[in-house]
């Protein structure tokens, strides 16, 4: 059975992102312009108030171990170096929403355009954009269009991983961003809810873990989209944004109590 290792208090109103520095270190943020680091023993090791003072949308760490966040205020990235705030990407005509940096280190975002009726992901090197996935072979939209959340992670294989929230789905495409999977829920097992994935990530097995806040629970799925089991214990409570570390902790965001629960589920 899943076991919860700790609780994190972040005093955050509205916990919406969670990103691994390493074992120990974790960032977070919420619906304020602070974005903190703390240790697994709740302690608060670092603050990062945001150039714009707005909250960001998502923070991430880059392969060097800096922080990027997204800013919906200013439609850009921005990377956290040496205590300096420097602009890594600014955008016409679309927003940054949710980020992940990937084995080779570059940047995913997902982003919505300015009238809220297309969603895409942008592939980055640095500041150079490098690859747009935004339809499938019969052109059609492979993300519902609308600003709302879509958190992204990059699977061991490379697979790019979408937790798209108003579509009720995990979308999943390939390197060449070819559409692999959709998974829009387990009907086999009653839940009270219908499926609505928030927060995203995957660990060393290419299992693929998505939050479902409004049942309370994590759904893991193999590499290949196939419902594996739920994480329903731990009194998980609106679970929101997911990360696992290196060792296959996952931390899991609560969204209205601003706690981040670590939970060990593998032996």
């Amino acid at each position: 059975m899943p076991e919860l290792v700790t609780t994190i208090q972040t005093g955050h109103e509205h916990l919406r992102s969670v990103t691994c520095l390493n074992e120990d270190r974790i960032w977070t943020s919420g619906w304020t312009n602070d974005i903190k680091c703390f240790n697994s023993k709740s302690s608060l090791l670092q603050t990062i108030r945001t150039k714009s003072g707005y909250c960001p949308y998502d923070v991430a760490v880059d392969s060097d171990g800096y922080l990027l966040y997204s800013d919906w205020s200013t439609r850009s990235v921005y990377k956290v170096k040496n205590g300096q705030i420097v602009e890594l990407i600014r955008l016409q005509g679309w927003t940054p929403n949710q980020l992940c940096v990937t084995s080779t280190g570059d940047l995913l975002a997902t982003m919505f355009s300015v009238d809220f009726t297309q969603s895409k992901v942008v592939r980055y090197s640095g500041s150079s954009e490098k690859q747009t996935i935004q339809f499938d072979d019969d052109g059609k939209p492979l993300y519902s269009g609308n600003h709302n959340t879509k958190y992204i992670t990059e699977n061991r294989n490379h697979d790019v991983c979408v937790a798209d929230y108003k579509a009720g789905a995990v979308v999943v495409v390939n390197q060449d961003g070819k559409l692999r999977w959709r998974y829009t829920g387990n009907p086999q097992i009653t839940k009270n809810e219908p499926f609505k994935p928030f927060g995203i990530t995957t660990d060393s097995q290419s299992r693929i873990l998505t939050s479902d806040c409004g049942n309370h629970c994590i759904h893991i799925l193999d590499q290949n989209g196939q419902f594996l089991r739920y994480i329903d214990n731990c009194d998980l409570e609106d679970p929101f944004d997911l990360c696992v570390d290196n060792n296959d902790n996952l931390f899991v965001c609560e969204f209205n109590k601003g706690y981040v629960k670590k939970i060990k589920y593998l032996k």
